[in-house]
C-alpha cells in the first residue's frame, strides 16, 4: 500500500464511510481512561479495529489512524496541520510561534533560519562537543556509586544541546533545574491532552502548583540563557546567533516572543526526546548485555585503542543499529496529533474539516503486521539486505515531510556516539530502586532507571 492508493484529499464524501469507534467508553471521560490507566496497550490494539477509529476524549471526538501508510498519508497532506490535543497540551510550553507549532508561511521561515545549523557539513563540528559530553559521563560513572540515570542523561542532552546550538558553557545547576522543569511539565501535560478538564486544571491543587512552579521556572531560565547572550556582546556562529539576527518576511527582526519561543524549541527536543532515548538504550545495555559486548568488539575494531571520534560514527553499523531499533521499540516521541483544515478523505473514511486525529508511532513501530517477530530486539534487522522489507512509514522516529525534525541526524550521531563510548567502557546491572517500567507522559522513557556501571 502507498500514500497514493490511500484516497484523494476532497474525494466527494457521499461514498465514504464514517469510522467505527472504538468499544470502553466511560460517561464523561470517554476513551480519556484508557489512555490515562495504559495508553500503549490501548494504542496498539486499535488497528484492530479499523485503519481509522473514532475516540471520544471528553466532549471532543478524535480519529485515531492505525496503519504506516495512514499516517505517512496524514504527515504529508497540507489538509492536515499541526493541532490537536497534544499541541493544545503543549501550547503552554512551546507557545504558538517556535518553529515546532507554527504553521504554514510562518513554519516555512523558521525552518530556513534554523535549518543551517543542522547541514550535514555543519555537523562534524559539533564532534569534539559530543565526544566531551559522552566522555564525562565515563569519567563521573568510574566511582561506582549508584547512577540515577535520568539525571544523568538529561544532563548530557541538555549540555549537548546548549554547547552545541547555543555555544554557551552551561553550569550543570542550570542544566539541572531544564531536567526537573520538564520532567514535570511533560507528565502534566499528557494528562491535560487526554483528560480535557479545563478549568479544573487551575484550581489550586498541588499537582497544579507543581506544574505552573516548573513552567514559569523553564520560562525564566529561557530569558536568562538570552539575556546572558545578549549581555556578552558576542556573536558566535550558532543557532542562537542566527536567531537573534533573523528578520521576519517584511524584513524586520523577528518578535521577542518569537525568539523565546524558538530557544524553548530548541531545549525540548534536545533535552527530553534525547535524554529519554538515552535512557532507553541504557535499559537496552542492560537487559541485553550481548549488545554492549558486540558494541565493543566494533569500537576496537573500528578505532583501536584511541578515543573514540565524531569521524567513526559513519563505520559504526552495529552500534548505529542498535540505535535504531531502540528508536523503533522505545520511541520517545511516541503520541501525534494533526487537525484537519478541510473535509477530506482517508483510508475510504470521510474525515471532517476540523477534526483532530492522533497516531502512534509507538503502535506503528511494533505492529506484528509489519515486523516479524516485531517485540523482539533485533539490530539486525536494519541491515541493508533485511530493511528493505519494512514498510514504507512504519519506521518513522523523526517524522517525515516538512514536520521532520530537522535535527535528526544531529541526533543520531550524537546517539550512536554516546552509545559507542559507554558501551566500550561499562557493562551495566540494574541498582537498588531501579523501575523499568515505561513512564507515560508526552515522551516515553524508563519510569526510574538506576544502574550500577560495571568496568569491562
Amino acid at each position: 500500500m502507498t500514500v497514493e492508493s490511500v484516497g484523494t484529499p476532497n474525494a466527494p464524501t457521499t461514498e465514504l464511510r464514517e469510522p467505527p469507534v472504538a468499544g470502553g467508553t466511560l460517561p464523561l471521560l470517554g476513551h480519556g481512561w484508557r489512555l490515562v490507566r495504559d495508553p500503549l496497550a490501548f494504542l496498539s490494539q486499535l488497528r484492530d479495529h479499523g485503519d481509522v477509529v473514532r475516540l471520544k476524549l471528553g466532549p471532543k471526538t478524535v480519529y485515531a489512524v492505525t496503519t504506516p501508510a495512514l499516517t505517512g498519508a496524514v504527515a504529508l497532506s497540507p489538509d492536515y496541520i499541526i493541532a490537536g490535543p497534544l499541541w493544545e497540551s503543549l501550547e503552554s510550553l512551546l507557545g504558538k510561534e517556535g518553529v515546532a507549532t507554527a504553521n504554514g508561511p510562518l513554519h516555512r521561515r523558521q525552518r530556513r533560519t534554523i535549518q543551517p545549523a543542522f547541514r550535514l557539513d555543519v555537523i562534524p563540528a559539533y564532534g569534539p562537543i559530543m565526544a566531551e559530553e559522552a566522555y564525562a559521563l565515563v569519567e563521573r560513572w568510574r566511582a561506582g556509586k549508584p547512577l540515577d540515570i535520568t539525571a544523568e542523561s538529561f544532563r548530557a542532552a541538555v549540555r549537548v544541546t546548549a554547547r552545541c546550538l547555543m555555544r554557551g558553557s552551561y553550569m550543570d545547576e542550570r542544566a539541572e533545574r531544564i531536567c526537573t522543569d520538564l520532567a514535570t511539565l511533560f507528565s502534566g501535560m499528557y494528562q491535560r491532552m487526554v483528560v480535557p478538564l479545563g478549568p479544573l486544571y487551575k484550581v489550586p491543587l498541588p499537582s497544579n502548583r507543581e506544574f505552573n512552579r516548573a513552567l514559569a521556572d523553564l520560562h525564566v531560565l529561557v530569558d536568562e540563557i538570552i539575556a546572558d547572550r545578549r549581555a556578552s556582546g558576542q556573536k558566535p556562529d550558532d543557532l542562537l546567533t542566527a536567531l537573534l539576527d533573523a528578520k521576519d518576511d517584511n524584513g524586520d527582526p523577528i518578535g521577542e516572543q518569537e525568539i523565546h519561543d524558538q530557544v524553548i524549541a530548541i531545549l525540548t527536543p534536545g533535552a527530553e526526546t534525547v535524554g529519554s532515548t538515552v535512557m532507553s538504550l541504557l535499559l537496552v545495555l542492560t537487559e541485553h548485555p550481548e549488545l554492549g559486548d558486540k558494541i565493543r568488539d566494533e569500537v576496537k575494531s573500528v578505532v583501536g585503542d584511541r578515543p573514540v571520534a565524531f569521524e567513526d560514527v559513519r563505520n559504526l553499523t552495529y552500534t548505529a543499529n542498535v540505535v535504531t531499533e531502540t528508536l523503533r521499540l522505545y520511541p520517545a516521541v511516541w503520541i501525534l496529533t494533526r487537525r484537519a483544515v478541510a473535509d477530506t478523505e482517508l483510508g475510504g473514511y470521510r474525515i471532517p474539516k476540523g477534526a483532530d486525529l492522533i497516531y502512534s508511532p509507538f503502535a506503528i513501530q511494533r505492529d506484528r503486521r509489519s515486523y516479524e517477530r516485531n517485540e523482539d530486539f533485533d539490530p539486525d534487522r536494519w541491515l541493508p539486505g533485511r530493511s528493505k522489507d519494512v514498510p514504507k512509514f512504519a519506521m518513522s522516529p523523526f517524522s517525515v515531510g516538512n514536520r521532520k525534525c530537522p535535527s535528526d541526524h544531529f541526533s543520531m550521531a550524537e546517539l550512536t556516539l554516546i552509545t559507542a563510548v559507554v558501551a566500550g567502557a561499562y557493562r551495566f546491572e540494574h541498582a537498588s530502586g531501579s523501575d523499568a517500567r515505561p513512564r507515560i507522559g508526552i515522551t516515553l522513557r524508563p519510569r526510574r532507571l538506576m544502574l550500577r556501571a560495571l568496568p569491562r
